[in-house]
C-alpha cells in the first residue's frame, strides 16, 4: 500500500467549500456539530472562534482524514496464499464496510427525511441501501465463522498433505459453492439498482453539499464491495473449490 499525503487545510476556507473539496472532511465537522452544507459559508477560522475549538486540532483531524491510500495496480492478488487473501479481505473489506455500511445509513436516512419531497427517487434509494445494508452484515458474519475457517482448514490440509482434507471437504464444500453462486450474486444485483437509480452516483445539477457527500460515500462502499467480490469470486473462492477438487482426487 502506498499512504498519499494528506490534503492542506486552509483554515480561511469556508467549512463548505473544504467539503466540497473531499466529502471525507464531512464526518470531522459532523463530529463537532459544524454545519457544512447550505449553512456552511463561514470560514473554518472563524467558525473555530464561534465555537471556542482549537483549530489546530479540528485541521490536523481534517487533513487526517482526507488521507488515501492507494494500491500499486501491479499488485497480484493470485499470487499470495489463501490464508493471507482471507485475512486482507477480513482486516481491509469486512472491518471497513462494518463501519461505512451503518454510518452511510444514518446520514442517507437524514438526508431522505429532509429531501425526501424534492428528490423522489431518495426513499427507493434507502429502501435499497437498507437491503444491501441488512444483507451484507451478515453476510460478512458468515464468511468469517464459517467460511473463512474453513478455506484455512482446507488449505492448510492441502498444504500439509494431511490425511483428514477429503472427509473435512466431503462434509463442509457446499457453503462455499453457495456463497460464490448464489449469495454474492445478491450483492450485485443491489449494486446494479442502486447505480442505476442514483445514474452512477451523478449528483444532481445544483445538488446541496450533503446531496454530493452521501453520493460519494455510496461510491466509496460500491468500489470497496466490487473489489471485494472480485477478490473472493475470481480469486479466493476458485482457488478454495480447486483445492477441494484434487483433495477427493488424492483420496479417490
Amino acid at each position: 500500500m502506498i499512504a498519499t499525503g494528506a490534503k492542506k487545510i486552509d483554515e480561511d476556507s469556508s467549512v463548505s467549500n473544504i467539503v466540497t473539496a473531499d466529502y471525507r472532511t464531512a464526518d470531522v465537522f459532523r463530529k463537532y456539530g459544524i454545519e457544512f452544507c447550505c449553512g456552511g459559508k463561514l470560514p473554518l477560522k472563524t467558525v473555530c472562534e464561534i465555537k471556542d475549538l482549537n483549530i489546530d486540532v479540528i485541521k490536523k483531524e481534517l487533513e487526517e482524514s482526507s488521507r488515501t491510500i492507494c494500491l500499486p495496480n501491479s499488485l497480484k492478488f493470485e499470487d499470495w496464499g489463501i490464508d493471507f487473501l482471507t485475512d486482507y479481505i477480513v482486516n481491509v473489506h469486512h472491518q471497513y464496510l462494518k463501519k461505512a455500511l451503518p454510518d452511510t445509513r444514518n446520514e442517507l436516512e437524514r438526508f431522505t427525511e429532509s429531501h425526501g419531497d424534492r428528490f423522489h427517487y431518495l426513499p427507493d434509494l434507502l429502501k435499497i441501501f437498507i437491503d444491501l445494508s441488512s444483507y451484507t452484515l451478515p453476510h460478512l458474519q458468515q464468511e468469517e465463522s464459517i467460511i473463512f475457517p474453513y478455506i484455512r482448514q482446507i488449505f492448510h490440509a492441502y498444504s500439509n498433505m494431511e490425511s483428514y482434507a477429503a472427509l473435512l471437504v466431503r462434509t463442509l464444500r457446499k457453503p462455499v459453492e453457495n456463497v460464490m453462486n448464489h449469495e454474492n450474486e445478491s450483492l450485485t444485483t443491489l449494486l446494479y439498482q442502486m447505480r442505476h437509480l442514483t445514474r452512477n452516483y451523478t449528483a444532481p445539477e445544483r445538488a446541496c453539499t450533503s446531496h454530493r457527500v452521501v453520493f460519494s460515500k455510496l461510491l466509496e462502499i460500491d468500489n470497496d464491495l466490487v473489489q471485494h467480490l472480485y477478490l473472493e469470486n475470481n480469486i479466493l473462492f476458485p482457488g478454495a473449490i480447486a483445492m477441494e477438487k484434487e483433495l477427493l482426487e488424492r483420496n479417490d
